[in-house]
Parts: structure tokens; C-alpha cells; sequence
């Protein structure tokens, strides 16, 4: 089985050049998500909970890898797939364990406008929105 190390090398390997909101490696992001989560396999999939959907990975890339199905589990649930509704994601994510628990923690980490310099009027939409789904989560 595949170990959180393994996770993160993937990780900052995929989003390697990629910034988030405030400007920051993008990598932070994950990094904080799984931090705020048990050791184990929910640990691994807040590391790698960005990775398929933002990167050419696949599922079955890290299945090659050696992570458990528990961890492939939890990606797909926070993955979200082409043409699929936000609810729709959210409601799928919040019916896998890991999934629910790791979608809470990005979530959490999304709402936290404190790191950006500048809090626009979009960005306290996006904050609404995520509240919205954090509600349906808990």
C-alpha cells in the first residue's frame, strides 16, 4: 500500500507551477486540507483530493501506484466529474466516509478568506456557496 509520502510526492509533483487564489503554491492547499484530518488513509486523500480533477492523474494511476481502494474511493468521491452539478457532487462526496470527511475539510480550508489580501465580492459568493455545502455535509 501506497504511504502518505508517496501521496505528497504525487501531489506537489501534479500541481507542480500551479497557484491558488492568493497567489500561493497551490500545493499549501492540500497540504492543510490533510492536516486537519486523521493519519491513515483520510490523511492520504486530503493530500491527493485535488489531483485527478485538476491534473492529467487518473484513478487508475494511483490504483498503479499501490493505494488502497479505500484511498480510490475517496479521491472519486471528491472528484468532481464533467457536467455534474455542484449539489449533485456534493451529495455523492458526502456518501463516501472518507469522501465526507476530507469534502469537509476543503471545504473549511475554501472558506477561509483570511489568506487573501483583497476579499472581493466574488469571493464572498464563493464562501456562501461553500457554507451551502458545508450544511448538507454535517
Amino acid at each position: 500500500m501506497s504511504t502518505i509520502d508517496r501521496a505528497i510526492e504525487i501531489a506537489t509533483e501534479a500541481h507542480a507551477g500551479q497557484t491558488d487564489k492568493a497567489g500561493e503554491p497551490y500545493i499549501l492547499h492540500p497540504l492543510r486540507v490533510a492536516a486537519c484530518l486523521p493519519e491513515g488513509e483520510a490523511r492520504i486523500v486530503g493530500v491527493l483530493h485535488d489531483v485527478v480533477e485538476d491534473t492529467p492523474w487518473t484513478i487508475e494511476q494511483l490504483r498503479a501506484e499501490g493505494f488502497s481502494e479505500a484511498v480510490l474511493a475517496g479521491v472519486d468521491a471528491v472528484t468532481r466529474r464533467d457536467g455534474e452539478s455542484y449539489g449533485d457532487f456534493i451529495v455523492r462526496a458526502g456518501r463516501d466516509p472518507i469522501g465526507r470527511e476530507v469534502k469537509i475539510a476543503d471545504l473549511a480550508d475554501n472558506m477561509d478568506l483570511s489568506r487573501l489580501t483583497e476579499v472581493t465580492e466574488k469571493d464572498r459568493r464563493r464562501r456562501v456557496k461553500y457554507q451551502g455545502a458545508l450544511a448538507l455535509l454535517s
